[in-house]
Parts: C-alpha cells; structure tokens; sequence
C-alpha cells in the first residue's frame, strides 16, 4: 500500500469514527443529560458541531489530495467524494438554516421542531456509508 492510499484509508476511517462518536453518540445522548436545558444543549452542540466541521474540512481537503495521488479503481474514489459532497451540502445549504432557528431558539424565540435535523442527519448517514465503503475499497483496492 502506497503513502497517500495509505493516508487516505487512515482519514476515511477516522472521518468515519468522529461523524458516528459525535453525531450519532455525543448529539442525541446530551440533551438526556440531567440539567441540561435545550439552550445549553444548544450551545453545546453549536461548539461541538463547529469544531467537528472544521476538522471534518480538513479530512476531505486530505483526501481531495491523497486520493488521486494513490490513484485507486475509479469505485474507490467516488465514495469518498460523495462524503466529501455531502459535507459540503451539509455546510453550504443545512447548516445556515440550523444555525438560524438555534439562534432564535436561544435568542427565547419557541420554535416548533425543525426539519433541517433531520436532513443533516440523512446527510450525516450517507456521510458514514461513503467513508466506510471508500475506507473498504480504498484497503482491498491497494497495490
């Protein structure tokens, strides 16, 4: 296995354990937290999410690079860049949208459920069946 097959199987692993520890673990099990409030949930998971968003940015940077370095079977290169798109539309389109209602939300505003949770959460999901098949097929598919 090549360096940058190498480095871009470790980052899609990686990608994978932090967007399932954090979103699909940390995000729903804190608002079960004694005393924890929706605002205070809700400033948590701003940080949270921010910090996770940024290092998530730098993951697809990383594989944006290495990927096409290690030169894998084309399968093998689209599932991570279908992680990468999906972050992307997660930041660009999602996020705005959640970080509005969060603000009117601890701004005292109540507001009834949003959708866009449940969106990121798809996005989330496709997010973690690209990098698991991309970390596969990026393994099996090394020289």
């Amino acid at each position: 296995m090549s360096g940058s097959s190498a480095t871009a199987t470790a980052v899609c692993f990686v990608w994978l354990g932090m967007v399932l520890a954090i979103s699909f673990l940390e995000a729903p099990i804190k608002f079960r937290a004694p005393g924890v409030t929706v605002p205070i949930g809700l400033s948590i998971g701003r940080l949270v999410f921010r910090a996770l968003n940024i290092i998530e940015c730098v993951f697809a940077a990383a594989l944006l690079v290495a990927i096409p370095l290690a030169a894998p079977q084309p399968a093998a290169l689209v599932a991570p860049l279908v992680a990468v798109a999906a972050l992307l539309g997660q930041l660009g389109g999602v996020r705005p949208w959640l970080n509005q209602r969060t603000k009117a939300v601890l701004a005292g505003a109540t507001r009834a459920r949003s959708r866009g949770h449940y969106v990121y959460v798809a996005m989330e999901g496709v997010k973690v069946i690209a990098l698991a098949l991309g970390g596969i097929l990026l393994l099996v598919s090394a020289p």
